[in-house]
């Protein structure tokens, strides 16, 4: 018996060392593949990962004099002040909205305009437009706020001015609540859906010619082909950005919602970012803060596993 186990955990270290060798001759064969993909693994590394030890203060009351060491333990103190809050339910509600209705209007956007650009045929022209549209994507949100002022605002906005042209009384786009989680939709829609297809037309592009020619001989007409055959094709791609979207559904962008904010809109304003703003950087309330950050991060963590978990239940292959 005693033989037999001593066959095997040798047995065992051996396969342990081929295993070691077998990956450092990969690794000494791909050397510059590993050396183009250092600068990315540095920065997930030194921005990513590393600053995961500052999780540590969420559970402490936290004092940058004393440090991480010597900071006073206060368990889950912080978590309990922040979800029995007067305002966790409201930044709640207003974080799913806005999250919500970009996954419903903005996340289908890109793919809608990929397979329309894939079928112009016309390479000048659809060389333009692509510019057309991914040219939002590189102005900066400050330049949109700018923009949608003088577009929206009741006092010389442009489309004010055309309404009331019309013999319409003006609307108050920029102050009345109703309107603020669509126009924040409708920016994110217009500055990043461009840019936004990049990847699905890069996964279009790879789709096996063979196949549209087989549609044709079947009499499938554009709609058809579109329907059948690139669809399909970039099924996985558009799972995969799916889940990978829902991972960050806590996250609605800071800055855009930090500039369209007045106090007419507070109330369907404030999200976890604005809050962590206000209670971390303006109050100083680091441990406070972090906790919130954490807990954004585990509901993204969450909805992760749990819609990569479904698409591997339905067939599909998943991030991971």
């Amino acid at each position: 018996m005693q033989k037999a186990f001593v066959e095997a955990r040798e047995t065992q270290e051996v396969k342990g060392k081929s295993s070691f060798q077998s990956a450092m001759r990969d690794m000494l064969r791909d050397k510059y593949l590993y050396i183009l993909a250092l600068p990315g693994i540095l920065y997930f590394l030194i921005f990513k990962y590393i600053p995961m030890g500052g999780i540590l203060i969420a559970f402490q009351d936290y004092s940058p004099y004393q440090g991480f060491l010597a900071s006073k333990w206060v368990g889950f103190e912080n978590f309990e002040r922040f979800f029995t809050g007067s305002e966790f339910w409201n930044l709640f509600r207003n974080t799913m909205m806005i999250s919500l209705l970009n996954l419903v209007f903005f996340f289908p956007v890109p793919i809608i305009v990929s397979l329309l650009l894939n079928e112009v045929h016309n390479v000048k022209f659809k060389s333009f437009i692509q510019s057309v549209v991914y040219l939002p994507h590189f102005f900066s949100w400050v330049i949109i706020a700018g923009i949608t002022f003088l577009l929206f605002s009741r006092t010389g906005g442009i489309v004010n001015n055309v309404i009331v042209m019309m013999g319409f009384e003006k609307v108050d786009f920029l102050t009345n609540p109703d309107y603020f989680w669509i126009m924040l939709t409708l920016q994110s829609i217009w500055k990043e859906a461009g840019w936004g297809t990049v990847i699905f037309l890069a996964a279009i592009a790879g789709t096996d010619p063979a196949l549209y020619e087989a549609a044709k001989m079947d009499g499938a007409n554009r709609l058809q082909q579109m329907w059948y055959v690139t669809l399909p094709a970039i099924k996985n791609v558009v799972i995969t950005l799916l889940i990978l979207r829902l991972g960050h559904v806590m996250d609605v962008g800071f800055e855009q919602v930090y500039l369209m904010t007045s106090s007419a809109v507070s109330s369907v304003s404030d999200v976890f970012e604005t809050y962590v703003f206000r209670m971390g950087v303006k109050n100083g309330q680091f441990s406070f803060t972090t906790a919130v950050g954490l807990f954004k991060s585990i509901v993204g963590l969450i909805l992760v596993v749990s819609t990569n978990w479904l698409a591997k239940k339905f067939g599909e292959d998943g991030i991971y």
